[in-house]
């Protein structure tokens, strides 16, 4: 029987770091007491301190502050792309003054 693939949203693992980095929990008693692997809060744990020092870490955003980063460099990315569209729709409309 294989295990079915958990997935957890960012506050859940913003919780459980700050279990750890805030109130002082020990990893072992967080991950016994929420059935986590080991493993999977320590990777949680160094996304958590990237953020914290302003560094983007790997893989989804944790914290709020670069969860807010991450969707704002997505809308400048589909921004920017509206305007490389606009720029091209112009040059179809505008005569060259020749």
């Amino acid at each position: 029987m294989s295990k079915t693939k958990r997935t957890f949203d960012a506050n859940y693992k913003l919780h459980i770091c700050e279990l750890i980095r805030k109130q002082g929990l020990t990893i072992t008693q967080v991950c016994t007491d929420n059935s986590l692997g080991q493993s999977t809060v320590h990777r949680w744990l160094n996304q958590y301190d990237a953020e914290l020092q302003g560094k983007a870490g790997i893989g989804l955003p944790i914290t709020p502050d670069q969860r807010r980063i991450r969707e704002l460099e997505l809308e400048n990315k589909r921004l920017r792309g509206d305007v490389d569209i606009l720029k091209k729709a112009m040059t179809c409309f505008i005569k060259p003054t020749q």
